[in-house]
């Protein structure tokens, strides 16, 4: 049998147990927090909106220009959400055509939970006064319109290796930014960011739990996935971020940095993801592997300490790069 088609016969297998994964790790729309429940009410008819709206603005103030460009590009990568579900809803054994199958209804609930992160990041970003709205709507455009190429092909084993890798890295980014915020003082933001990085926990709990039932049923080759997709390394979903009359991928660069300069998203952090995925799937007690499966088990056991290495090398640039989204440099 080809691998394709195997890959098949076990996401078919894994599909009976859908709705239970879905009552597992998603949450009914009627009961989840929508974007509304943290911004000012506009329906009031007395000052309460402007009040609250003046002091979104007010605390604005407070947060500096590094921590801008991260929430920016964070709210951006969440918005280009309409990519990531047609990448998904294209992977085999998810079958958009027939309706709503099993896979397919996963990555729609999946993306409509994912779709509140970027309107309510979108909505206090206006509302702050403190970003260039346009240009963030031109590269949230770009972004969307350029497409992207994570390296996983439309095999499901790759995918949901770079999910589970994805979800955890998101919520740690947007977890910091809660930090952030609440250090200083900003209360709503921080409470916002807190819980969009507990929604990417879930999700990344719910994309390693089918990697592990994968492995339960074809372990040799769900490890062969598992080594592809870190040795090409994870590319970030924004990765072909640009701003107004940029290359494609022009500013995820120096988004990575601003990221990593103040300790949003590290590289120390993608290092830490790797060795809580081997830790989760129990990568050294995995049994019935082929010969090549068992090579690919030693590599991914050795390469945290060498990606280690490396990373104690690297230097980050201390000056802030300008970005159109926060322009000018704020000044208080």
């Amino acid at each position: 049998m080809s691998l394709k088609n195997k890959r098949f016969e076990v996401m078919q297998f894994l599909e009976k147990d859908i709705d239970a994964l879905v009552e597992k790790y998603l949450i009914p729309i009627e009961s989840i927090w929508q974007p509304t429940d943290f911004l000012p009410n506009s329906e009031t008819n007395d000052n309460a909106f402007f009040e609250e709206v003046k002091e979104i603005r007010e605390l604005a103030k407070e947060l500096p220009y590094d921590f801008w460009v991260v929430l920016v590009g964070d709210m951006i990568t969440e918005e280009a959400l309409p990519t990531y579900e047609s990448w998904l809803m294209d992977v085999e054994g998810v079958d958009q055509v027939n309706g709503q199958t099993g896979w397919s209804k996963w990555v729609r609930q999946w993306t409509a939970e994912e779709n509140r992160h970027g309107d309510v990041l979108n909505k206090y970003l206006y509302l702050s006064g403190r970003v260039n709205m346009r240009e963030i709507e031109i590269t949230t455009q770009h972004l969307i319109a350029d497409g992207f190429d994570i390296g996983t092909d439309r095999d499901p084993y790759k995918n949901f290796v770079y999910t589970s890798f994805q979800e955890l890295a998101t919520y740690v980014s947007h977890n910091r930014v809660a930090k952030l915020a609440k250090d200083k003082g900003n209360k709503r933001l921080s409470k916002m960011c807190k819980i969009i990085s507990g929604d990417e926990m879930r999700h990344h709990h719910a994309y390693s739990e089918f990697v592990e039932r994968i492995f339960e049923v074809d372990p040799s080759q769900m490890m062969m996935a598992f080594h592809y997709m870190m040795k090409q390394k994870i590319t970030m979903p924004a990765h072909f971020l640009r701003e107004t009359g940029g290359k494609i991928g022009s500013a995820f660069e120096e988004f990575s940095n601003t990221a990593q300069r103040i300790g949003v998203y590290t590289s120390m952090d993608y290092i830490d993801i790797l060795e809580k995925l081997i830790k989760r799937w129990e990568i050294d007690k995995i049994s019935n592997l082929n010969d090549e499966a068992e090579k690919a088990r030693d590599y991914l056991m050795k390469l945290p300490s060498r990606m280690f290495r490396v990373a104690e090398r690297m230097k980050v640039p201390e000056n802030s790069f300008q970005f159109r989204w926060v322009e000018p440099a704020i000044i208080k």
